[in-house]
């Protein structure tokens, strides 16, 4: 069984006013936070492979200068389901054991300790998981590879969520609220 991590980092901002993935939070670029979280994730679990799905160039530089595999979606302005696609179509062989766990770049606040738990759910019997704070659902997301032909189905700017739905899902809560934080305006920073 592996675990296959789709950072998802193509987002159009449209809310945001800009693009919020390169916003500075705390004087680094939004995406940067999420992005070295599951970095540092990836060096200490065995079972996890990450890549990055962008249309942006400056964060597949990134992601391509830290050894990560960096996959180009210029469709993702589309909506979520063409990152999706995209990175799903970047993994090659994927067995049915495999789990797929898919993380936004608008949550830097999002913990190494959050995802672990999540990713420890995968196992015999599991279809899906999700990251929430109470009752609230939020992002990552993790799927059983045995539900790829619905997440390939995806259209538009349905994400997994929607699959999910179909399928008993497990929850994990996060460590605090902020983690589950999608920035879609700009903050003051002090």
């Amino acid at each position: 069984m592996g675990n296959h991590l789709i950072y998802l980092a193509a987002g159009s901002s449209r809310r945001f006013g800009e693009n919020k993935l390169l916003y500075p939070v705390n004087g680094r670029p939004m995406y940067l936070w999420t992005l070295e979280t599951l970095e540092n994730l990836v060096k200490h679990r065995g079972d996890c492979r990450l890549l990055v799905v962008s249309r942006y160039r400056e964060i597949l530089r990134e992601a391509e200068g830290r050894g990560i595999q960096a996959v180009d979606s210029p469709e993702s302005e589309k909506g979520i389901s063409h990152s999706i696609r995209a990175g799903i179509s970047a993994l090659g062989k994927v067995e049915e054991d495999d789990f797929l766990l898919f993380a936004v770049a608008d949550q830097p606040y999002l913990t190494e300790d959050s995802v672990n738990r999540l990713l420890d759910c995968a196992g015999e019997g599991v279809e899906g998981a999700s990251l929430c704070w109470g009752q609230r659902p939020g992002n990552p997301t993790l799927f059983s590879a045995k539900l790829l032909p619905e997440l390939l189905a995806l259209e538009g700017d349905t994400g997994g969520r929607a699959v999910l739905r179909r399928h008993k899902c497990l929850f994990v809560q996060a460590l605090s609220p902020q983690e589950l934080e999608d920035m879609d305006t700009p903050v003051t920073q002090g």
